[in-house]
């Protein structure tokens, strides 16, 4: 069996390119403008978090089917030499306008819109939908954990049960850019530079059969780095024995991180222990918890007087447990000159090239978003589709980790609290400017 490919040309729904066929054979070329955006909330989720686009950049900027991508269609018989023949110099040649990783959006809003020649701008669609959604829904989630920790610090533990070997590295990163300060993964640490953090499983502590033996091998080879897993057996004796091993560390000169709590009753639990843990002199020493934490696990913990300093998230996050996916379209909005609307029940778009417009109250938090057309200025606000990219090139180079990171916090900061909400959060205010709304009446279908 094969593993992945270096190249995803291929990686697209068949469709993509039939329809691109068909436009070559129609000798259909005209630039058309495809719009990425979210039809509707999943339940108990008032915002997004864009992330994503790098990826989506890069496999654009460098797009060119191969040798064997192309000898692969010739073997299906479906398509005609001179098709095949377009495909081999066919390169994305367009413009790409789109929200930074890291902003804030919410529905209805392009993501991002992508301007090519049609058969370019199509065969993109499933790519752009593949990378943009995944990436987004778990930032959205880890922003969600975030916020549920107030300030208590979070670590992707989501790998082992992640959908698939690239999901847990695009987890890692996304749960980053959403304010958590690290990972298990160990790749994801190397790739992204994201801090790496891990303790012990429980077959460690069992291997050994005496789990104060356990304990006292694990500091002896890591003195100053030790957190140690204390619910093997019983939670309460596992505190106590490591309050021995944390006591014996000081007299070394070490000090015992932490202890990890994996399993019962977290906010009881983590009360004793921390009573344990301070009453042997060890209140430097913090409590991590894992174990199906959520945001909503997370803050019912937190509520009920848990001691808890750092959570370790991981499949429910990983995965996105509760909204594992958006509704999430990539939709022709202009053809030549020529708006174009979809009207099918539920599913109707908005026509046009559109710019996404922010407004600020006085205090700096975000009032309201008006989408407006690609062309309008709206005072007192600002434009959050930028040029990224123009005739088939980068405009610059992609920001670091840690500036999306920045870009993120300083924009959930300007979020209200009100709409981050577990539950029940209302709908942030989104208009249309009265020129988009012109645009409207005036589409083709």
């Amino acid at each position: 069996m094969k593993g992945l490919p270096d190249r995803f040309e291929l990686l697209t729904d068949l469709y993509e390119v039939t329809m691109a066929a068909s436009y070559f054979e129609n000798d259909m070329a005209d630039p058309a403008t495809f719009s990425l955006f979210v039809r509707k909330f999943p339940p108990d989720r008032a915002y997004f978090v864009a992330a994503g686009l790098e990826d989506f950049l890069n496999h654009i900027a460098n797009f060119q089917f191969s040798e064997s991508d192309l000898a692969y269609l010739d073997d299906t018989g479906t398509f005609s030499p001179d098709f095949l023949h377009y495909l081999k110099k066919m390169r994305f040649t367009g413009t790409v306008r789109a929200l930074a990783e890291g902003e804030i959006f919410f529905v209805n809003e392009p993501i991002l819109e992508v301007t090519a020649p049609i058969i370019e701008a199509q065969i993109l669609e499933t790519f752009a939908i593949n990378v943009i959604n995944f990436q987004s829904v778990i930032a959205t989630k880890a922003a969600r954990c975030v916020h549920a920790a107030a300030g208590r610090r979070l670590v992707d533990f989501s790998l082992r049960r992640t959908h698939g070997t690239d999901a847990g590295l695009k987890v890692a990163r996304s749960s980053y850019i959403a304010g958590f300060v690290a990972t298990s993964n160990v790749l994801a640490g190397k790739l992204y530079g994201i801090p790496i953090s891990g303790t012990m499983a429980h077959s460690y502590i069992s291997s050994f059969g005496d789990e104060l033996e356990a304990f006292r091998a694990f500091a002896r080879s890591f003195p100053d780095k030790t957190i140690l897993l204390i619910d093997t057996y019983d939670s309460v004796k596992g505190a106590q024995k490591a309050a021995i091993v944390g006591k014996e560390m000081a007299q070394e000169g070490h000090n015992l991180i932490g202890v990890r709590l994996d399993s019962g009753d977290m906010s009881q639990l983590s009360q004793e222990v921390r009573k344990i843990l301070d009453e042997e002199g060890l209140d430097r020493t913090q409590i991590f918890a894992s174990s199906s934490f959520d945001e909503y696990k997370i803050e019912k913990t937190i509520k009920e007087g848990g001691m808890i300093d750092a959570f370790g998230v991981g499949t429910k996050m990983g995965v996105s447990s509760d909204a594992p996916y958006f509704d999430i379209v990539y939709k022709l909005v202009q053809y030549g000159k020529r708006p174009i609307m979809k009207l099918s029940t539920g599913k109707i778009n908005l026509a046009g090239e559109k710019q996404v417009f922010r407004k600020l109250d006085s205090q700096g938090r975000f009032s309201e978003d008006i989408i407006g057309t690609r062309d309008e200025t709206i005072e007192d606000s600002r434009p959050l589709l930028e040029i990224v990219m123009q005739e088939g090139r980068l405009l610059r180079k992609h920001p670091s980790l840690e500036e999306i990171r920045e870009r993120f916090q300083k924009n959930f900061q300007a979020l209200d609290a009100t709409y981050k909400a577990l539950q029940g959060a209302p709908s942030y205010p989104v208009k249309l400017s009265a020129r988009l709304k012109a645009v409207q009446e005036t589409a083709s279908i």
